[in-house]
């Protein structure tokens, strides 16, 4: 996305400086009807440059807190800076206050080496909240080692410790502004004396009442040597307290002192120096200079803590979330459930807000927002895709709100550097088939046999699945048609027969195959019949003969071994002869003996003897 930002930006400059240090970068922003106040207190007893008599720093200090009472504490962050490497644990009017995180800092000195610099932060919002309006002390800041074991400080007179807080506040009769505090700890000194950062890609919108605020260490009223801050080739200033050639001097701006020894709460107006419209801002900042007094190189060695910057910035501020990602199984189909936000913002967001969809890095799709979002409003949305063959199965999906496709903003925002959000997602893919045992069962004629196809699932792990259903062809059970309805009494008509498995699970399916068989069992014949004409056991009934053993021979012999009948499976015997003298006749009551022919490859020839009783 580019970047579309307001005057914020001009804090970044502090990042740019090519020493060792902390890089100054964003830490909060608070967007609404907000300002912000800050009270502190030094830690040295006079200006460390002037005075040489002292090494050592004052066990606590104090400042007042006066805050209107129709306003509404938001944020409020404590700061401690000192000599050395830090101090992460002190005491604030009586609380024990643990730093949330420590920055630090190096002067590398030609005499004493590297010298050690620190800040810390800590939230105190709910102590701020609490104790309200009242004289706060900082206490139990000790650095007194640090200047003990390196004499480099006091000689160099950067023996400095103190204190500062920030509170940011809502007014309802405020504009709607833009509050961001950036913080870090960035050293510049005389081994760095100039740095010019052109920042780009800023859109000026409102420049009424900017106003951008710093908190530095160090500073010296009495080292004013080419020291000064410029914005577009204006240099800033805030006579009488700061000085367009001594900008970091010990001052407070929110209590008009010149006695903030070696630590600096200012806050200046830019409304002048930056014009609306402006794309971008040439930042410029320098120190050291020939004293014309003893004709020697001169710099003051300053410590940016923190920058907080002020807008009145009537913007939205997009931002998206990916609420689910539905797959459906063996298809490349997705349906993707999200949320437009336009909380962090002062202004509400354009309906048709462009929404690109990308996927490995290709568009894949594109939508947009509805309505207008007000501030602190959201909308949902649902896009369903189909996913080109060129993405693979498992991949990262990234969807961009105020992206017109092509990675351009649309609409200028608040913050142009938090409209994605990302997941990976993985398909499901055609299911593999697995093969199961085949069930056979004997042939109740015509190759046809009745099988409960339940009974081949007992290969099956039925725990993990939620329902299973039995198709006649793989198509029709990729195409969910022509299931099988009575599975537990499913006639078989050829043989041998596939039939497919769609296992249901939650998210997809497994396939599983399995043969059905019908197969020849061995007939069983009857020791005998009664071809009386009763209609029971009128015939010779061998039974799973015929319509099974299609091309069978019945062979029937008289005790004197006559052949008297030849039959097949068209042709059954009710006792009367088709063979010799008697043909057409009913044979006697008698044992007469069979040959029964299968001509099966799995069956050989069966004989005995069977009693025909009238």
């Amino acid at each position: 996305m580019r970047i579309i930002n307001s005057l914020l930006l001009i804090a970044i400059f502090f990042l740019h400086f090519e020493v060792k240090a902390q890089d100054i970068s964003i830490f909060q922003q608070f967007n609404g009807r907000y300002d912000y106040l800050a009270i502190g207190n030094t830690l040295n007893q006079a200006e460390n440059n002037i005075s040489g008599d002292f090494c050592e720093t004052l066990p606590s200090s104090q400042a007042n807190l006066n805050i209107n009472s129709t306003y509404t504490v938001i944020a409020a962050y404590l700061y401690w800076a000192g000599s050395g490497l830090g101090d992460n644990e002190i005491s604030f009017n009586g609380t024990q206050v643990i730093a949330a995180d420590t920055y630090n800092t190096t002067y590398s000195d030609s005499g004493f080496g590297d010298l050690n610099y620190f800040s810390c932060y800590a939230d105190v919002t709910n102590q701020i909240i609490n104790e309200g309006n009242t004289t706060y002390t900082l206490s139990d800041l000790d650095i007194s080692e640090t200047l003990a074991n390196n004499p480099g400080y006091c000689s160099n007179r950067t023996n400095f410790a103190g204190w500062s807080l920030y509170v940011i506040f809502e007014n309802s009769a405020l504009p709607l502004n833009q509050v961001n505090l950036f913080q870090g700890l960035e050293i510049i000194n005389r081994n760095v004396t100039e740095k010019i950062i052109l920042l780009e890609n800023v859109n000026v919108l409102d420049n009424d009442n900017a106003k951008i605020g710093f908190l530095a260490w160090e500073g010296d009223n009495a080292l004013n040597f080419g020291e000064s801050l410029s914005i577009n080739g204006n240099v800033i200033s805030n006579p009488p307290l700061n000085l367009a050639n001594n900008a970091f001097n010990g001052t407070n701006t929110f209590t008009n002192s010149t006695t903030f020894y070696n630590a600096d709460l200012d806050v200046y107006s830019i409304e002048n120096n930056i014009a609306i419209g402006d794309t971008q801002v040439e930042i410029k900042l320098t120190t050291g200079a020939i004293n014309p007094n003893t004709g020697v190189f001169n710099a003051d060695l300053i410590i940016i803590n923190n920058i907080i910057t002020v807008l009145n910035s009537q913007l939205p501020d997009a931002t998206i979330s990916i609420n689910t990602t539905e797959v459906s199984c063996a298809t490349r189909v997705i349906n993707i459930s999200y949320t437009v936000y336009n909380t962090n913002s002062t202004n509400p967001l354009p309906a048709n807000t462009p929404i690109a969809i990308y996927a490995e890095g290709q568009l894949i799709a594109q939508t947009a927002t509805e309505n207008n979002i007000p501030i602190n409003g959201s909308e949902n949305g649902i896009i369903t895709i189909e996913l080109p063959s060129s993405i693979p199965d498992d991949f990262f999906l990234n969807i961009v709100v105020d992206d017109d496709g092509t990675g351009n903003s649309t609409v200028i925002e608040i913050i142009e550097t938090n409209n994605s959000n990302e997941t990976v997602i993985s398909l499901l893919p055609e299911p593999t088939v697995t093969n199961l045992s085949n069930l056979e069962l004997c042939d109740i004629g015509f190759n046809t046999a009745i099988f409960n196809l339940f009974d081949a699932l007992l290969e099956i792990d039925e725990t993990n699945y939620i329902s299973f259903t039995f198709y006649e062809s793989l198509e029709d059970l990729q195409q969910n048609t022509n299931s099988i309805i009575n599975s537990e009494n499913y006639q078989s008509l050829t043989t041998p027969q596939i039939i497919f498995i769609n296992a249901e699970k939650n998210n997809c399916y497994d396939i599983f195959t399995f043969q059905l068989n019908t197969k020849n069992c061995p007939p069983y014949i009857p020791e005998g019949f009664s071809p009386n004409n009763d209609g029971y056991n009128d015939f010779f009934n061998i039974q799973g003969l015929y319509g099974i053993f299609e091309k069978h021979e019945l062979l029937i012999y008289s005790r004197y071994g006559n052949l008297i009948f030849k039959g097949n499976d068209e042709l059954k015997w009710y006792g009367i002869s088709n063979q010799g003298f008697n043909k057409g006749k009913l044979v006697p009551t008698g044992t007469y003996f069979y040959v029964l022919k299968p001509n099966d490859p799995n069956y050989g020839n069966y004989t005995g003897w069977i009693y025909l009783n009238h």
